[in-house]
């Protein structure tokens, strides 16, 4: 890549290894610790290589459980399991609050549970702490210290369920709750964890980088990759869930798209809400305003074909949207956020699931198991999928695809989800490279230089589905880099 003396500045970062003890307290939408980075100058004048934030052998949760409001199986570390063994007992809402099957999750995580019939009291070993339920009564004590419980517990069809929001606060565990889908995922957290850095070389691609984060500032940094956007241009973004997502807004997209005369492509969703149909997708792009700065192709609205993934390891084979076959060239412009499953999402995210068909997300997120529901696949196998399938997508485009990550209303959460949690990171700026890969490690490590402040969420949330996973097995395959020079282009 031709690069311009003018155009580059050294952004210097100092170079941080450290271990952290992680402490957990308190059941909030995502609370949390994290693994650390930094940089080291590569010994040029005009390119900084970053060293990469690594998982680290010891994860920050000692285990990760998933239930779903009504469903009688919940995931530990992954693997399905049955919460009530042939009584099909499922979580419910009682009073706006979740009862849980608890003896099943204390279990998983290596506690106790005891019962004294003739008071019917619940008690919880966890380590040190004891917690004690009376059913029926919303008095509860954390070891000798009394605390009043928003619901009682309750025997419920021969079952005892009791508030997982107390239990959970108690033993320092973290709740997180996604509403499209009514589940709930409990992270134990484990003692401590280290980060190491991985060592960089002078062969790494280039990270462009600006703190502008305006249209002329996405036009700027797109004109530095020096791509070529021949034929048909697709513009593969999120058209963002209804009605409160941090999707890219038109006015700041609107000048970049015209420029390469782009189509704004997506593909519906397969997980219900207002983007899962064609004719209502439609709708919730023409409400969001992006038909009024581009055509918009649901790519998938006739269906889906299958493109190989010859480095696929988990998948060889992937279904995406039928009118892919329609472009020549591809810009990834994602917006660079958490997400519930996939603990981040980027370029790799907006290049495998984005592009890929209803069946095709499915496939991704089972980790090849199934094409009919995303639900229950194994979470390693899923970051590993969505390394493979985007590499599929690479070489269906013959390598003439570029990657855009615009790092601003960092929530959390994806922009599937209609209603996010507030963003606690500040705004960052915009990144591009022509290797993925390079591009989501050099968002991933401006997220772990704010471990220590307001990035903590979104590191809580990263490692708690081992998302850096899908770095590791993307450069495994050979998709790209997790070294990099990063750029500044503001002068």
């Amino acid at each position: 890549m031709a690069k311009s003396a003018t155009a580059k500045k050294v952004l210097v970062f100092s170079l941080v290894v450290a271990v952290i003890c992680l402490v957990f307290a308190g059941i909030a939408i995502c609370s949390g610790s994290s693994e650390n980075s930094g940089t080291t100058k590569n010994g040029t004048e005009n390119a900084v290589t970053t060293g990469n934030t690594e998982k680290a052998a010891v994860t920050p949760y000692s285990a990760v459980i998933s239930l779903q409001i009504g469903n009688p199986e919940m995931t530990v570390n992954g693997e399905n399991r049955e919460i009530d063994p042939g009584r099909d007992t499922a979580p419910l809402i009682v009073s706006e609050r979740t009862l849980v099957p608890i003896r099943a999750i204390i279990e998983a995580v290596g506690g106790t549970v005891g019962w004294d019939d003739a008071s019917r009291t619940v008690t919880l070993t966890y380590k040190s702490d004891a917690i004690r339920l009376v059913i029926d009564s919303t008095e509860a004590y954390l070891n000798d210290t009394a605390s009043t419980l928003d619901v009682a517990p309750a025997i419920i069809s021969e079952r005892t369920m009791l508030p997982i929001r107390f239990i959970a606060e108690s033993f320092k565990f973290t709740v997180e709750w996604t509403e499209e889908t009514k589940t709930f995922t409990i992270n134990v957290p484990a003692d401590e964890s280290t980060a190491p850095s991985v060592p960089t070389d002078d062969a790494s691609p280039d990270v462009f980088m600006t703190t502008e984060i305006t249209p002329e500032a996405l036009v700027a940094i797109y004109s530095k990759l020096g791509f070529d956007a021949e034929g048909n241009v697709a513009v593969k973004m999120s058209t963002g869930e209804p009605p409160n997502s941090n999707y890219l807004r038109p006015e700041l997209i609107k000048n970049l798209i015209q420029s390469v005369d782009g189509t704004i492509v997506e593909c519906n969703t397969a997980y219900g809400g207002q983007r899962s149909l064609t004719e209502l997708h439609k709708q919730v792009a023409r409400d969001h305003g992006f038909y009024d700065i581009a055509d918009v192709d649901i790519m998938d609205e006739d269906g889906y074909m299958s493109i190989p993934i010859a480095k696929g390891t988990t998948i060889t084979e992937d279904f995406v949207g039928k009118n892919l076959e329609k472009y020549d060239s591809l810009i990834s412009l994602a917006h660079f956020k958490g997400h519930a499953m996939a603990g981040y999402g980027g370029a790799i995210k907006n290049m495998s699931i984005g592009v890929a068909s209803k069946e095709g997300k499915s496939w991704i997120h089972s980790g090849g198991t199934s094409m009919t529901s995303p639900w229950g696949g194994k979470q390693d196998a899923f970051c590993e999928a969505m390394a493979d399938a985007t590499s599929g997508v690479v070489d269906f485009f013959d390598g003439k695809v570029v990657y855009i990550n615009v790092m601003n209303r960092i929530s959390i959460d994806c922009d599937c989800d209609g209603n996010p949690a507030e963003p606690d990171l500040h705004d960052i700026g915009i990144l591009a490279s022509t290797d993925p890969v390079a591009l989501d490690q050099a968002c991933i490590d401006l997220v772990y230089a704010q471990k220590d402040g307001d990035g903590a969420s979104l590191v809580s949330r990263i490692e708690s589905r081992n998302g850096l996973h899908t770095l590791e097995h993307a450069a495994e395959i050979g998709l790209g880099s997790r070294t990099y020079n990063l750029v500044s282009i503001d002068e």
